[in-house]
């Protein structure tokens, strides 16, 4: 099967469905899948058969899936193409980091290879793009990071915003106005399980955010 911006897009949402696997979890459930792509359960399973004959991903009947090595790398490819070009709209054309996603999903299947390393090089060899997203190597691969999100790293101790999991233009904004871009300091003060509440502290402020908005907010500490 050659690559066609259908088959990247199925390797790309099995690929981003596995970086959010609980430990001990191996398959991507079919349903998660068609509903990252916007599709029926039908219509994903059907290509995701067509994408375990190619040797480009295991599918297990009633289970879920998973990509081979191949698939892996090739999916990989895809994510660096995006998360570049992300980094090109925003660094270079100067386009807000709210507003990138949706071109990139465009233009990451019809740049070329050659065209990829050059905004590589003249971006500095960057390694995550604007929203903190690793970005892939040229190989496809991307080191292991475990991060904490605001709901579960520790408490009063200072930590780094490093990647926002969310690419809803909305939240981009909400998360711009409170300075909560990745590499702004935050601690956390309280959680309010009951109000579905967290309570933060920033460089010079405090907000109150909802549990769901804080699990999309990955953090590290802060060592500087």
């Amino acid at each position: 099967m050659l690559p066609s911006s259908t088959v990247e897009n199925y390797l790309k949402a099995i690929y981003q469905g596995q970086s959010l696997l609980a430990a001990g979890e191996r398959l991507v459930s079919m349903g998660q899948v068609a509903s990252s792509l916007g599709v029926t359960p039908g219509t994903a399973t059907t290509m995701v058969k067509a994408l375990s004959e190619s040797g480009l991903v295991e599918y297990e009947p009633y289970s879920g899936v998973r990509l081979t090595s191949a698939g892996e790398r090739l999916a990989g490819l895809v994510v660096r193409r995006h998360r570049l070009v992300e980094s090109f709209l925003v660094q270079v054309m100067g386009m807000s980091w709210a507003e990138v996603h949706e071109d990139a999903e465009l233009l990451e299947h019809v740049v070329s290879d050659r065209l990829i390393d050059r905004i590589d090089e003249m971006l500095g060899r960057p390694t995550h793009d604007p929203h903190g997203d690793p970005i892939p190597n040229p190989e496809g691969t991307v080191a292991a990071r475990a991060l904490d999100s605001l709901l579960t790293c520790p408490l009063a101790t200072p930590l780094k915003v490093t990647r926002i999991a969310d690419q809803d233009p909305a939240f981009l904004r909400f998360i711009e106005n409170n300075d909560l871009k990745p590499g702004q300091p935050v601690e956390v003060e309280t959680r309010d399980a009951a109000a579905d509440a967290v309570q933060l502290r920033g460089r010079d402020r405090r907000i109150t955010i909802g549990a769901r908005a804080a699990s999309k907010l990955l953090v590290e500490l802060d060592r500087s």
